[in-house]
């Protein structure tokens, strides 16, 4: 059967008989994990090889691991790293030491991932730090300002890259100013076109051209499309996305099993997909919702499929690293600006 433009998640810590069928009946282009799906790193190991055999092919495996709050890998049997506010602080201090601590810091990330057999991480973040905004976002994002943002993102994609580990920067077209955590509703943002040219926008743009996916936020955009979320939006897809920001990478839906959306999960992934998203990722495991999905899931062909090659390209080779000096070397960065350093 044909790849078809889809990532599942799953329900456990391995898989069922019956996710397994599905899976090779379904054929997905990839799959995400969770904390739900993680005990130790041999489990996690075997689980990645089970899921790759399900579709006999090298499929790309993600997960969600930011730092700070959003990081399914946890401590004590992986580290705890810091939430990308702390770089913005010695941004601010010394932009130069920041950009080289992201950078270590998202070797560091890439290489645990790479090591269980995981080569794509939902990070870095690009929504700016907006005061007032919903705390969906809050210390997830490096700087209130899209220049820093940009720049940071940048370095940490590269960071990523060079452990093979392909990144996906989110939320696009950006979920900083959003009213509402689209976990539970549809956010609002009601700035002017221009405002958010400048800002939330500006900084996805400083990006676009290194990043090989990105992930749609469930927000509308009044000034752009006061009737769809970015996510289900042909004006902020074409217009804004690919049209004002320049980015033509693989575009992945975020969840669509999220409440901002409504209508079934089969008509949010044909909006997604009408829309011009590439890619819809469904998260939470739920066979019969994964099912309908499955009935929206396109067979990947033409741009999308091009796309998505150049994605799987994009998780390169991971290199040797030393793990203490790559730390030191970040810890480094934070105590030369006067600030305290990330635990190990």
């Amino acid at each position: 059967m044909s790849v078809t433009a889809a990532i599942y998640g799953l329900m456990g810590e391995s898989l069922t008989p019956e996710e397994k069928a599905f899976f090779r009946d379904a054929d997905p282009w990839g799959f995400i994990v969770f904390a739900r799906n993680i005990d130790r790193p041999k489990q996690i190991t075997r689980l990645m090889g089970e899921l790759r055999d399900c579709v006999g092919r090298d499929a790309p495996i993600f997960i969600d691991q930011e730092g700070g709050r959003v990081q399914r890998l946890k401590a004590p049997l992986w580290r705890a790293a810091p939430p990308a506010a702390r770089f913005g602080e010695l941004w601010d201090r010394e932009p130069e030491l920041a950009l080289e601590a992201v950078r270590q810091n998202h070797r560091l990330l890439a290489q645990e991932l790479r090591d269980l057999g995981i080569d794509c991480d939902c990070a870095p973040v690009v929504d700016l730090a907006i005061p007032g905004a919903d705390a969906v976002i809050g210390d997830r994002a490096f700087h209130a300002e899209p220049g820093p943002v940009a720049e940071m993102a940048r370095a940490a994609l590269a960071g990523l890259k060079d452990q093979g580990v392909a990144g996906v920067i989110k939320h696009i077209p950006g979920h900083g100013r959003a009213d509402a955590d689209s976990h539970f509703a549809l956010p609002v943002v009601r700035e002017d076109h221009e405002t958010l040219h400048e800002t939330d926008f500006a900084a996805f743009k400083g990006v676009a051209e290194v990043a090989a996916m990105a992930m749609t936020a469930h927000v509308t955009y009044t000034a752009i499309d006061p009737e769809n979320c970015a996510t289900l939006s042909k004006d902020v897809i074409a217009r804004i996305i690919r049209g004002e920001m320049g980015f033509d990478g693989l575009l992945m839906s975020d969840d669509l099993s999220m409440k901002a959306l409504s209508g079934t999960l089969r008509q949010r992934g044909e909006r997604a997909l009408k829309a011009g998203c590439d890619m819809l990722l469904h998260c939470n495991g739920e066979r019969a919702e994964m099912v309908e999905v499955a009935h929206a899931a396109v067979t990947l062909s033409g741009k999308a499929l091009e796309r998505a090659k150049a994605a799987e390209e994009a998780r390169g080779t991971a290199q040797g690293l030393d793990v203490a000096a790559t730390h030191d070397a970040m810890a480094r960065c934070f105590a030369e600006a006067g600030l305290e350093a990330p635990a190990p």
